[in-house]
């Protein structure tokens, strides 16, 4: 009788080692764009981690900066500002355009009142703790009409002077003064153009670049650990402050109830 031939093993099954290797080539990436980023390019960074994360976990993945600009626009259109704000995303961070007819008075640096709801919305979102490591810088921008008045000799004062002012309202808002920086850049950074090929004024144009423009920056990763390191200390501060008022409350009351006994 012949024998039977010996069963064949199965080969064995490696089809996890594709998946495995993706897996380490995209940490090898992460720690690659880790040292990269580090310094220059956080908002990249976070778009990397969470494309990362997403890959391995299976699981949707949103960066701090695409989190933070859903909620501003999301407050946008409860307000019903959507016309007059604008928000958008660069490679930097979050980009907000404020038309400048809409949020402040002509020719000056006040503030319209019903500017200011939609304001306060949007900072009471750039003051909680999640984004209290973001610089904020304000940039003013107006049109080529010259301007010359009691307050304002050009266009320069005026768009520096609509910055600082957003900037003062969010401070008095109880955001940090450090993550700020204002500045004006008057006519000289128009996003369209202001006069059409026959040097005629463009009244929409104008109105589009009469504009104030915040930009919402994660900090470096220095400058993070400062900040964090700020909010430390002021917090032991706070506690010690507080400690000091109960223990001094404490001393008009009775110190004990019990009653001395006179003298023989």
């Amino acid at each position: 009788m012949a024998k039977r031939p010996p069963p064949q093993e199965e080969p064995p099954d490696e089809s996890w080692m594709a998946t495995f290797a993706d897996a380490i080539t995209l940490l090898m990436a992460f720690f690659v764009m880790l040292l990269t980023f580090a310094d220059y390019d956080i908002p990249a960074f976070d778009e990397a981690a969470a494309a990362i994360a997403e890959r391995v976990g299976g699981e949707p993945q949103i960066s701090p900066t695409q989190m933070l600009m859903d909620q501003i626009e999301d407050v946008v259109y409860e307000m019903q500002a959507d016309e007059v704000v604008e928000v958008a995303k660069d490679r930097d961070g979050i980009v907000i355009n404020l038309n400048g007819t809409a949020f402040f008075k002509p020719g000056s640096a006040q503030l319209r009142k019903a500017a200011v709801p939609v304001l306060s919305e949007m900072g009471k979102m750039l003051v909680e703790p999640k984004y209290r490591c973001w610089n904020i810088e304000v940039e003013g921008h107006t049109d080529d009409v010259p301007i010359k008045s009691k307050f304002f000799p050009s266009n320069w004062e005026l768009s520096a002077s609509r910055a600082a002012r957003i900037a003062r309202f969010y401070i008095g808002q109880e955001l940090d003064p450090f993550r700020f920086k204002a500045a004006g850049f008057a006519d000289t950074q128009p996003k369209v153009p202001n006069r059409d090929e026959q040097g005629m004024p463009i009244k929409e144009n104008q109105a589009t670049n009469r504009r104030i423009q915040m930009r919402l920056l994660r900090m470096s990763l220095e400058q993070q650990e400062r900040c964090e390191e700020n909010y430390s200390i002021q917090a032991m501060l706070d506690r010690a402050g507080e400690e000091t008022e109960d223990s001094e409350s404490g001393e008009t009351a009775p110190k004990s109830n019990k009653v001395k006994k006179p003298d023989d």
